[in-house]
């Protein structure tokens, strides 16, 4: 038999820990696969220079209008994969473990940006296709700071961190880049893989855990 009291009492904790952290702790912005290009790819792909802005995001970036397919060596694809602006020296594929199955690639675990000996994908537009030697990574799990909060938790540029996320099914990750510009939203950025698991979506929570 179980004890229904204690069963009610662990419910009631959990309760009480998801109702301390709805409006405190870090927010939580779920990444799905996306690509960023640099302006010879972009007009390569669509055949103009400019992206066209569906959605601003942070620090200037934002969503796009415009998707593409991306395409892998083994000839396995993904459609309607949205671009994200603006444009960048090189162009960057970012994509989670589970999609590494379908297209059958094995991109490391990288900061975006970094991306010597990376996976190769194709990419293709309406316009025009293109073949990147390197470019396809899973990002990082990390935090974005502006430079107030970054001071209010004391954190730095490239510290790294260990967060609690208290969802339904508390989860911890560990080593968390920290990423700190002035034009920066405060929010952690995940995967759509990481926020499955753990049981969170958009504008959930985390907290930084206490340095040992």
């Amino acid at each position: 038999m179980f004890d229904e009291k204690l069963i009610e009492s662990i419910t009631q904790s959990v309760i009480d820990v998801l109702n301390r952290e709805k409006d405190t702790g870090i927010k939580v912005g779920v990444s799905a696969r996306h690509v960023h290009l640099s302006q010879e790819d972009l007009e390569t792909l669509f055949g103009k220079s400019e992206l066209t802005v569906k959605k601003y995001l942070m620090g200037g970036q934002f969503a796009a209008e415009e998707c593409v397919t991306l395409v892998s060596p083994s000839l396995r694809s993904i459609e309607g994969v949205r671009v994200l602006g603006p444009v960048r020296k090189q162009s960057q594929v970012e994509i989670s473990r589970t999609d590494t199955f379908k297209l059958k690639v094995s991109p490391p675990v990288r900061p975006s940006g970094e991306l010597k000996g990376s996976a190769p994908m194709a990419l293709v537009g309406p316009c025009g296709s293109v073949f990147l030697n390197e470019g396809t990574i899973i990002a990082n799990r990390h935090i974005h700071f502006n430079i107030e909060d970054a001071e209010k938790y004391g954190v730095k540029d490239n510290d790294i961190v260990d967060v609690e996320i208290c969802s339904a099914k508390p989860t911890r990750y560990y080593n968390v880049q920290v990423r700190v510009h002035k034009d920066f939203n405060t929010e952690m950025h995940i995967d759509t893989d990481d926020a499955n698991a753990a049981g969170i979506k958009t504008g959930d929570r985390v907290i930084i855990l206490p340095k040992k």
